[in-house]
This record gives C-alpha cells, sequence and structure tokens, in this order.
C-alpha cells in the first residue's frame, strides 16, 4: 500500500476512525522531499494498522490553515478523528512507526 493524497472532500472521512498520519507538504519544500520516501516506506510497514496520508499544501491550503499548519513538513497523527500528535520538520521512520505503535 502507497500513501494516499488527501483533499478537503476526502480528509474527515479518512481520519474519522482507527490511526492515521497526515504529511502536510509541497512540491518547492526542500525537507519534504527528504521526508517524503521516509513516510512512503513507513506506509509499507504499518499497512493494516494505520492509514499513512500527504496533503499538498499548496493544493489544500484550507486543510493546512484548518490545523495550523505554519512550517512543512508537519506531521499528525490522528487516532478516531482527533489529532493526538504534531511533528514539525523531518522525522526519522523509526521514530514516526514508535508514535504510531505507541497509540494503536
Amino acid at each position: 500500500m502507497s500513501t494516499i493524497s488527501l483533499t478537503k472532500e476526502t480528509f474527515d472521512k479518512q481520519i474519522k476512525s482507527g490511526v492515521t498520519l497526515v504529511d502536510f507538504w509541497a512540491a518547492w519544500c526542500g525537507p519534504c522531499k527528504v521526508q517524503s520516501p521516509i513516510v512512503d516506506e513507513l506506509s509499507d510497514e504499518v499497512e493494516g494498522h494505520a492509514t499513512i496520508a500527504k496533503v499538498n499544501v499548496d493544493e489544500e491550503p484550507e486543510l493546512a490553515s484548518t490545523f495550523g499548519v505554519m512550517s512543512i513538513p508537519t506531521l499528525m497523527l490522528f487516532k478516531n478523528g482527533q489529532a493526538v500528535d504534531t511533528m514539525i520538520g523531518i522525522n526519522q521512520k523509526e521514530i514516526l512507526k514508535e508514535k504510531i505503535d505507541n497509540i494503536l
């Protein structure tokens, strides 16, 4: 399974049940280009337990604004519709996986 792209139309439905890690990113963002393959790799490892999703802040500025995303990459962890963790900047796969495992 690969990451899924979310829009304002699909966001709430995706995060409302289970565990979802959302990567807020943009194509022009250098650190996002470093974070993206880490997030993609993680999605294979947590398949069946959690969902990994991405929001392009240039295409979905309302979502970025709703969640107060000021710097990218910002990764937000949701459980059953509630934001439970926010990480700003590049995060290593092991740290992200541990955070997901801790809320499963």
